[in-house]
């Protein structure tokens, strides 16, 4: 992985974290998970790769987003993601 597409994994996992940041330890963990997977995607498809998740939320049928084999980004090197938007839930 080159160094640019690096910092921009981060800023994917930030953009999640920040926004489960404002739902988390309000009783309602689905709509922390919803608002982290909603951020994550966004940041996902913004990104220079052609990725395809091989480790998501789940089977495409249980997963509204980010399941397992949904493709992200806007075109570039074919990239295999792993992800977790909001861990714990």
């Amino acid at each position: 992985m080159n160094h640019l597409l690096a910092l921009e994994a981060v800023r994917v996992a930030e953009s999640a974290a920040l926004a489960a940041s404002r739902l988390v330890g309000l009783g309602d963990e689905k709509a922390a998970d919803q608002a982290a997977v909603d951020a994550m995607r966004t940041a996902l498809n913004e990104l220079p790769i052609s990725g395809r998740v091989v480790i998501g939320e789940g089977e495409r049928d249980e997963a509204p987003m980010l399941y397992i084999g949904e493709e992200v980004g806007a075109g570039g090197p074919k990239v295999d993601i792993a992800l977790d938007p909001l861990e714990g839930t």
